[in-house]
């Protein structure tokens, strides 16, 4: 017997509001994406060493990348990169200023609306942000805490740097003031709880993004009470470059005082030992994000990133604190990713860069790459294990330095242009700390190459597989056809965009010579012979 038509009216209704059209039931979903980015976490010194949870519900599930850097080694142009896709020459973000273009009315014209989260979100995902996003992010003179990037379903975004306590977020343009009670306001746990909160009241028939990026182990290092006595015995690791006299190195560099002095050594160590602290807190939210995704049955179709906007170093070569610099500590991050696809416990050695993520991510979503303009490479076919992956060589460091030419009137010995001054006078950064790196891996080759922009177009350059810490530069006596190929595929990558940052790199066995590639004019060709005649023989 038939049933009645208003049953049947009924049951439409019922399986219309279940299933919306268009959706057949049982039909494969795009997968989510979560992408967990912490602020100034090294991985040189031991930066992953308390995330025990991290590792077990992360790493071991997927794959740990050995060689993942940054573009470049300051938080607002690296975090541009990574949501770009570009290198800084590309997106123009040089420092963490409006004025070097972290956040401002430019950036926010001609870079925002092309994001990997604004293209995931013209193809249908929903994208959730929570936590720093840049420097100068809801500045008055760049629209303030109203102003919501385009593409973003969810906003929870921090005005202006790192903080834990007594902060303002701008909830989806709205301002949501926050005070000193760690169980209200304690920003890593307050990330964690409207992050739980996305995936409860989140559309269950739309695929999902998730950025969140919290403020450790970034300055003020501010522990969760619980964990305030933790690691006490702990202490900056005693590197062969840990207190040493960068005697090869950029004048910045050869400026720091060796042998540190005793406060300056306790101050680094209490650094240290409070950055793992907050770290600890970070633990906790990724546990507590995977183990809703679990709970919810998604966590089998979900990629999750975890990484860092750039490295940290506490010591070496005489610096106390800070990152800025060209060296392994400040440039090198840790890379995890688990999902779909990925085998558990692999350690991949490619070479990888953060504007690889947004490639890789979109990959993940299905979209064309080729409408893009991002300077990055998919690493999706790493993470799933297809053969004969050909993978790139080198890529690309860059650091415009963050000062002016002028003289501070509490460091005059030390002549114009230094910023990020410590009382004793020792400076991480300065006006000419302007450099350009190519970063090779590959078979033979585990190389580093830097110019500075300055008077004497200083040279660094290094043999990472016998000199790991950069004791040594052999600017000057490593062999003249290596120097001469490093050297121009600098100049190629510095004036590269989009296809052409992908080219092979001339150690990479696809390379095939062509002058036309290398060099635009005779003009050019001159100055690179000029460079590297001053470098051999001075």
């Amino acid at each position: 017997m038939s049933p009645p038509p208003c049953l049947t009216l009924w049951t439409c209704l019922l399986l219309l509001s279940v299933c919306p059209l268009g959706r057949v039931e049982g039909a494969a979903r795009k997968p989510n994406i979560v992408l967990i980015l912490t602020d100034d976490q090294d991985v040189s010194l031991g930066g992953m060493t308390p995330l025990k949870k991290t590792k077990a519900l992360i790493a071991d599930h997927g794959i740990t990348f050995s060689n993942a850097f940054v573009a470049s080694a300051l938080c607002c142009p690296s975090r541009s990169s990574i949501l770009t896709g570009k290198y800084p020459h590309n997106h123009h973000v040089i420092n963490n200023t409006i004025e070097g273009n972290c956040s401002s009315k430019a950036w926010q014209k001609t870079q925002e609306p092309y994001t990997f989260p604004a293209l995931l979100n013209s193809i249908g995902y929903q994208t959730f942000f929570a936590g720093k996003y840049l420097n100068q992010y809801g500045a008055e003179d760049a629209g303030g805490i109203a102003h919501v990037p385009p593409g973003w379903s969810y906003w929870y975004a921090l005005e202006k740097n790192s903080k834990y306590y007594n902060y303002t977020l701008s909830k989806n343009g709205k301002a949501q003031h926050h005070g000193g009670n760690y169980s209200l306001d304690y920003l890593t746990d307050v990330l964690a709880n409207v992050s739980l909160d996305f995936l409860n009241y989140k559309s269950n028939y739309e695929p999902f993004f998730m950025m969140v990026s919290t403020p450790a182990p970034h300055s003020p290092w501010t522990a969760a009470p619980q964990y305030e006595k933790e690691f006490l015995n702990v202490s900056a690791p005693r590197t062969s470059n840990f207190n040493v006299h960068g005697k090869d190195k950029h004048w910045l560099i050869r400026q720091a005082k060796t042998p540190m002095s005793n406060t300056s050594v306790q101050f680094l160590d209490n650094a240290f030992r409070k950055r793992w602290q907050t770290l600890l807190s970070v633990d906790d939210l990724v546990e507590k994000l995977l183990k809703e995704l679990e709970t919810r049955d998604e966590l089998n179709n979900t990629y999750i990133f975890f990484t860092s906007d750039n490295g940290y170093h506490t010591g070496q070569f005489s610096l106390p604190i800070d990152k800025r610099q060209l060296y392994e500590f400040d440039i090198r991050v840790p890379l995890l990713v688990r999902g779909p696809s990925i085998k558990p416990n692999q350690i991949s050695k490619s070479l990888v860069a953060n504007v690889d993520l947004g490639p890789t991510i979109l990959d993940i979503a299905g979209f064309n790459l080729n409408k893009t303009q991002m300077d990055g490479m998919s690493f999706l076919p790493i993470l799933t294990g297809a053969s004969n992956v050909t993978w790139r060589t080198d890529i690309l460091v860059e650091y415009q330095g963050e000062s002016l030419n002028v003289t501070d009137p509490t460091c005059p010995a030390l002549g114009p242009g230094v910023s990020q001054c410590f009382p004793d006078c020792v400076c991480e950064d300065a006006y000419n700390n302007t450099y350009a790196c190519v970063r090779t891996i590959a078979p033979a080759y585990d190389l580093q190459y830097c110019e500075f922009d300055d008077a004497e177009v200083f040279v660094e350059v290094y043999n990472l597989t016998a000199d790991p810490n950069q004791l040594t530069n052999i600017a000057k006596t490593i062999d003249q056809e290596i120097l001469e190929k490093m050297n121009r595929r600098l100049m190629m990558l510095q004036s590269c965009s989009g296809p052409s940052c992908r080219t092979p790199g001339v150690f990479d066995p696809r390379f095939s010579f062509d002058p036309r590639m290398i060099f635009m004019d005779a003009g050019s060709q001159g100055r690179i012979r000029q460079k590297i005649y001053r470098v051999t023989q001075t």
